[in-house]
């Protein structure tokens, strides 16, 4: 067999289930179990079809099409569009990141406290500025780490997310199973009743299906795949819509057993922080191993957390610099030191996600709150670097005869337009409307203004610093050339 053929032996199922491993958690169906109850069956059921598949195929043209883009989606965007939109494709990629960063200390934290102290006390009894201040610490930790050229974990990273993948099987196998085989009581009273899955699609419901949106994106990720499988016209579409029954199926059962875990008409504040780590500990119980399932998932959550941040605050960085357009990226900001470290990079992330892990905390009173709020707001901004893989969709389909793909989503070019039109409006509708704040406005009135100002500030002041950057380096580069 020659090198040029051995690239191209992925078949459909494994597209399927390295997509699956790579986008798929637990996470994702405590989170949206936590904001909608047993309505969320149907809300993946509907993301499934109407956003999730869509997505990924398009996903698999672009791949395709540029097979040799070592930029992501940002090479996508210089192909089809201008240098600048390129950059700022860049740059959303890499910023998106900062809230991401400023959340993972805390899932460290919680993993922490249920492995040693096996109870979700943490979150409901450490003042928040006293958290993220810990939060701070490990950060900075990390980050320094990072400057010093240490290797980011990728191994540990690779074990505990595979282990997080085969503890979201196993809760949903356990969950599922445990009346039948224990006794246990569900406790979720009328599940068999249908009306009790439909939704109300009223502003509260559309007010949370960013974390629909945030729980499915990512499928960019697999876009190097494309050209790996064989006969990629044929495979890597199937591969696609079994990663979507996959995901379907894994979301739907998860969410039953949640409902056969928690009551789904009283829902505890603190799932979204707790609700896995007590789901396990239930399990247990039920199953007579005691906490022995809790402290595996903490475990294998704590290190998947800590690969997570070490490699989040490298990689993105590098991707947004490495390939770097001098017209827009200040000299400063691509400076490296003699071990290839981006140390301004790393200087701006420190100081950017240092922002976000403290003033929250000066205004949201409450490890959980801050936890919850922290959390949505991933949903709103992490979401925001979707759109560019809509909008590069959408421009390759404008000028589909100037390039050839293996594999093509639609063949129809304004089919094409439209596919990427309405997924780059559904994202950007999701994202928006996802600033609302979580808590009522009655409870805590201030408080409810506080989040939503920092929901609708973060976004803008972190896609805003990359407009900043283009003038700086004009000003640099006129100066060199005087």
């Amino acid at each position: 067999m020659t090198d040029e053929k051995k690239p191209k032996q992925l078949f459909w199922y494994n597209i399927a289930l390295l997509a699956f491993v790579s986008v798929w958690g637990l996470g994702n169906v405590v989170n949206n179990f936590a904001q909608e109850g047993l309505v969320v069956v149907v809300s993946w059921i509907l993301i499934m079809i109407l956003y999730f598949v869509p997505y990924t195929l398009m996903v698999g043209q672009m791949g395709a099409t540029f097979k040799d883009a070592e930029g992501g989606v940002s090479s996508w965007i210089k192909e089809v569009s201008t240098r600048r939109l390129a950059y700022f494709a860049a740059w959303t990629y890499w910023v998106v990141h900062i809230p991401y960063l400023a959340q993972k200390p805390q899932s460290i934290l919680i993993a922490g406290s249920w492995l040693f102290r096996s109870n979700g006390n943490f979150v409901k009894n450490t003042p928040s500025i006293i958290v993220q201040s810990l939060c701070l610490v490990i950060f900075l930790i990390f980050l320094y780490m990072a400057s010093r050229g240490i290797a980011t974990l990728n191994r540990v990273g690779t074990i505990a997310g595979m282990s997080m993948f085969i503890m979201s099987i196993l809760f949903i196998v356990l969950g599922l199973s445990a009346p039948a085989m224990t006794g246990s009581t569900i406790a979720t009273a009328n599940m068999t009743h249908v009306g009790n899955y439909i939704p109300k699609f009223d502003f509260k419901y559309f007010t949370t299906i960013s974390m629909l949106v945030f729980a499915v994106g990512g499928a960019e990720k697999i876009s190097p795949y494309v050209n790996k499988t064989k006969n990629p016209a044929k495979n890597f579409p199937k591969g696609m819509i079994a990663l979507a029954i996959m995901v379907a199926v894994s979301a739907i059962l998860g969410s039953f057993a949640m409902g056969m875990i928690f009551d789904a008409n009283n829902i505890p504040d603190d799932l979204m922080a707790n609700g896995a780590y007590i789901a396990f500990q239930r399990l247990g119980n039920f199953y007579h191993v005691g906490n022995l399932l809790l402290w595996i998932y903490a475990i294998a959550n704590a290190l998947a957390s800590i690969a997570a941040l070490a490699v989040s605050i490298d990689a993105p960085l590098r991707i947004l610099l490495d390939d770097a357009d001098p017209k827009f990226v200040p000299r400063a900001l691509r400076q490296k030191t003699n071990g290839g470290v981006p140390i301004n990079g790393y200087k701006l992330t420190g100081i950017l996600v240092s922002i976000i892990i403290i003033i929250p905390a000066l205004g949201i009173s409450g490890t959980n709150n801050l936890y919850n709020w922290l959390l949505n707001l991933n949903s709103v901004v992490m979401p925001l670097r979707y759109l560019w893989v809509f909008w590069a969709f959408m421009m390759l389909n404008k000028q589909l005869d100037k390039f050839h793909s293996d594999y093509m989503f639609v063949k129809n070019p304004k089919v094409g337009f439209g596919f990427g039109a309405w997924c780059f409006i559904f994202t950007a509708f999701a994202c928006i409307l996802g600033m609302v704040p979580k808590i009522t406005y009655a409870s805590n009135p201030s408080a409810w203004w506080f989040q939503l100002a920092l929901n609708v500030l973060t976004p803008i002041v972190l896609i805003g610093i990359g407009f900043i950057l283009p003038a700086i380096a004009r000003r640099h580069n006129g100066e060199e050339l005087n």
